[in-house]
């Protein structure tokens, strides 16, 4: 196994809780890296606020002081997060990627909040496409930010600096939102894991709203087992938050042996990829893929589904990002990215009985759509259907950010869960991916097929000089 120096230290939660156990590795020496590759990269647009190294260094040494008895207590001790910079932590600014808005948090976002209960180590507050609006990821006004592998192409977005952080093995493990796809995206463009739980798990109480009653928390991580450890500690009702729900319905489940069996998949019979073809070839593969470890692939129709993206940014739900920002855009007309001022003033000219027809509308399609879960299991497409050039996106940003919801906007509006997974890289070494969407509280469902297909398929983590391990049973295949 090849030696890897403290710089290249593996930031999975997996791999840290096991070099803590064996007393290999502290906190205050992951920390300490953590810096010296920050120091190393300069502003590269992935943090709008990173907490000083004394602070850092300090909350590392009082953990590794910590008694044995008092670490077991702490199931993500030790273990570095970042936050997107849309989210609230106590002391810490918040600015959505808007300097001018930019205001000092005085509460903790409850989810957040229970990862640092858990003994987890935020490092500081990442970019994003101003006010979560776009899946572009340089609409921003701070540095922009680009993609782990290419200077020439977006990261994706809105969650850019919160993928980057793990893509570039910064974190074990990130907190993003997903309103429309913005939790999967940049996890797609950057090759690690995306998950965008069921509505309403995690509380979106202190966050800059986006659609408030759409918003995700969304978790990224090199790992779908990680992102399903960070969901069941950062989980749990909330009160105070009037879109929380329980987690009181048990998920599906698909055990490592039951991917053996047949599971029935989903795949858009009307398949869009803007004339990338390597993107095709690999959804293509991860098919074929998916068919090899059970899987019965079966074609639907995808037309409702496009019928719902429709209604995301056409639709009245984008009065929402009126009503949680638009009077500071009014305002601060200046001191707003001009496409993501575009999108949001442009709500003002949407009435209440329009609302009310794309409710109507809403409600009919998930009724059209609700009996196809008793054909398929999951549905599975590209997370896109291709990635753009920076200077693609500059040119036409409003008609490309579409081309990329193609098969992300639905998801939130029909209530659904899902995860984006890498699924290797295209002739110009830029990542691809592909998403498995389900019925809500389908996340473990979704993290055992997902982690399978990704061990397979699949084994770079992020942009890391590191493998993911693979299976002995799934090595075999």
């Amino acid at each position: 196994m090849t030696q890897h120096t403290d710089i290249d230290i593996l930031l999975t939660i997996s791999s840290l809780q096991e070099r803590y156990t064996q007393g290999r590795l502290t906190p205050v020496q992951v920390i300490k890296t953590i810096i010296t590759k920050l120091k190393q990269r300069g502003d590269d647009g992935i943090w709008i606020y990173t907490l000083s190294e004394e602070t850092l260094i300090k909350q590392a040494m009082a953990l590794t002081n910590m008694s044995a008895s008092q670490r077991s207590q702490l199931p993500l001790w030790g273990i570095p997060f970042s936050v997107k910079d849309c989210i609230d932590v106590a002391g810490i600014p918040t600015s959505a990627a808007c300097p001018a808005f930019a205001y000092d948090a005085t509460h903790t976002n409850p989810a957040v909040q229970k990862l640092l209960d858990a003994g987890a180590i935020l490092i500081g507050k990442t970019n994003l496409d101003q006010f979560a609006t776009g899946l572009v990821g340089i609409r921003t006004g701070y540095t922009a930010p680009h993609n782990a592998f290419s200077e020439d192409h977006i990261p994706g977005g809105s969650s850019s600096g919160a993928a980057l952080s793990v893509a570039h093995g910064l974190v074990a493990f990130a907190i993003g939102t997903d309103t429309g796809g913005s939790g999967r995206v940049p996890a797609g463009f950057n090759n690690i894991v995306g998950l965008k739980p069921t509505r309403g798990l995690l509380s979106t109480r202190h966050t800059v709203e986006a659609c408030r009653t759409l918003d995700c928390l969304s978790i990224f991580s090199l790992t779908a087992t990680d992102a399903q450890t960070i969901l069941k500690i950062a989980q749990g009702y909330d009160p105070d938050s009037p879109f929380s729900r329980p987690a009181n319905i048990t998920p599906a489940s698909l055990s490592s042996d039951q991917t053996q069996q047949a599971f029935r998949f989903g795949v858009p019979s009307q398949r869009e990829f803007f004339g990338n073809t390597d993107v095709e070839a690999c959804y293509d593969k991860a098919i074929k893929t998916l068919t090899d470890l059970g899987g019965l692939c079966i074609e639907i129709d995808y037309e409702p589904f496009l019928q719902a993206n429709n209604l995301l940014f056409n639709g009245p739900w984008v009065a929402e990002r009126y009503a949680s920002v638009g009077a500071f855009v009014e305002a601060n007309l200046d001191s707003v990215f001009f496409t993501t001022r575009e999108i949001i003033l442009k709500a003002k000219d949407i009435s209440a009985s329009q609302a009310f027809e794309g409710i109507y509308a809403m409600e009919t399609l998930k009724q059209k759509i609700q009996p196809l879960w008793q054909e398929i299991d999951c549905l599975v497409v590209p997370t896109t259907g291709t990635v753009y050039r920076i200077e693609e996106i500059e040119k036409e940003p409003l008609g490309l950010n579409s081309n990329l919801g193609y098969y992300t906007n639905f998801v939130n509006l029909l209530d659904l869960s899902a995860i984006a997974i890498p699924n290797g890289f295209q002739s110009n070494g830029i990542p691809t991916g592909i998403t498995f969407i389900a019925p809500p509280y389908s996340e473990s469902y979704l993290v055992d097929l997902g982690s399978s297909f990704h061990q397979v398929f699949n084994n770079k983590l992020g942009a890391t000089a590191f493998n993911l391990e693979i299976a002995p049973s799934l090595a075999q295949k």
